[in-house]
């Protein structure tokens, strides 16, 4: 059964691996891409019973006319997924695919033969697309939003059907037209769990009737706020679609010995050591109007995206992440993918530290001991 189902309250993950990090940042300790880094990072949260590790998927670095720029500088998801599956034991291992830069029925064959090279333990996570530089690079056009998710709702069921049937059966729809479609091996799993990160209205709806689990973007740091936030989420899926989901989250990890060095730390990675190149790019591509927006609410953007992609922040000591990653569960969060700026040090201190805290609080067992609760893959 996939370790994404183990019995742990609150779920685990490794986050942009692959690649030079969440961070968009100068400060010299930070990640970059290297293979055995990879390796001995997911090794290591093997190792600490985290449950994935899932990688990003990006084709063209943030800023224009700069090929050789740090932000590029990531590992093909598929290729890395077959590596690291290779490389560990227990835990899940993603792949991430841009629907409109890989065919489904290669994206079929390639999660397929990942799931036999792990033993079953491989996941998908589907994108729509939505950098323009990277799609016309590739001649792909750049859909209207919510046409990129229908593009994508087909995109996957092409790829659910190639895992399933058996008999060559021909697909014709708005966007693909398959004649004789087959896809062998089939997955070792009934089926391969898929996520997906839909933040808009069309995004989540999309999320909520494709994914297995869905991944969100906590609005804010108030307890009450986000389980608002989440049980709504909840209700859509339940009332729109008559599914349960599971609910997933990304936060950056910044742990010292006090709350202070913590926060001193994040404003010096993030601020004074930001790539105001690569953070200006990203901006540009999301489309951010610097005229209408609060200088504040500018600045808080511009932190949260180079400290980790504007993940929720864990900054403080362990006991301080503890707590925080409690009261995330507490809201109704499933699991969180963990970035640090040092991924070696990050893992080891969050390993010794903050996980006894959580076994403590009832949120996760010790190693070892959460096999023999797995469920069962619901078919998608």
């Amino acid at each position: 059964m996939h370790p994404l189902l183990s019995g742990n309250t609150l779920k685990l993950g490794l986050f942009c691996t692959n690649g030079s990090g969440a961070s968009q940042t100068l400060v010299p300790e930070a990640h970059e891409m290297d293979w055995a880094r990879s390796v001995r990072t997911a090794r290591a949260a093997d190792r600490a019973g985290f449950e994935a590790v899932v990688p990003f998927a990006r084709w063209k670095g943030y800023p224009e006319g700069r090929p050789e720029h740090r932000s590029g500088r990531v590992m093909e998801p598929f290729t890395w997924a077959a590596g690291i599956a290779a490389a560990t034991e227990d835990i899940g291992v993603f792949a991430t695919s841009h629907a409109p830069t890989m065919h489904p029925i290669v994206a079929a064959k390639q999660a397929a033969t990942v799931d036999h090279i792990s033993g079953g333990r491989f996941a998908l996570n589907v994108v729509g697309g939505w950098n323009r530089p990277e799609l016309e690079m590739f001649g792909a056009p750049m859909r209207e939003h919510d046409e990129r998710y229908d593009h994508l709702a087909e995109w996957l069921e092409v790829i659910r059907r190639l895992w399933a049937e058996t008999d060559e059966f021909d697909f014709h729809g708005r966007f693909f037209d398959v004649v004789g479609g087959v896809s062998q091996p089939k997955p070792v799993q009934p089926t391969i769990p898929i996520m997906n990160a839909g933040g808009s209205p069309r995004g989540m709806r999309f999320a909520a009737e494709h994914a297995d689990l869905c991944f969100v973007i906590v609005q804010s740091e108030e307890e009450d706020a986000i389980r608002a936030q989440i049980e709504g989420y909840r209700r859509m899926a339940r009332e729109e679609f008559g599914r349960d989901v599971r609910l997933w989250t990304h936060t950056v990890v910044v742990q010292r010995d006090t709350d202070a060095e913590a926060e001193a730390y994040l404003r010096r990675f993030s601020q004074e050591f930001e790539d105001v190149e690569s953070v200006d790019a990203w901006m540009r591509l999301q489309g951010a109007n610097t005229q209408v927006v609060p200088p504040e609410v500018m600045a808080a953007m511009r932190q949260r995206f180079a400290a980790g992609a504007g993940g929720f922040p864990l900054v403080g000591t362990a006991e301080t992440i503890a707590q925080r990653l409690g009261m995330l569960s507490a809201a109704g969060i499933d699991g969180t993918l963990l970035t640090w700026v040092d991924y070696d040090a990050g893992i080891a201190d969050f390993t010794r530290d903050v996980l006894p805290r959580l076994e403590r609080a009832g949120l996760r067992a010790p190693v070892g001991a959460t096999a023999a609760t797995r469920e069962p893959v619901a078919a998608g």
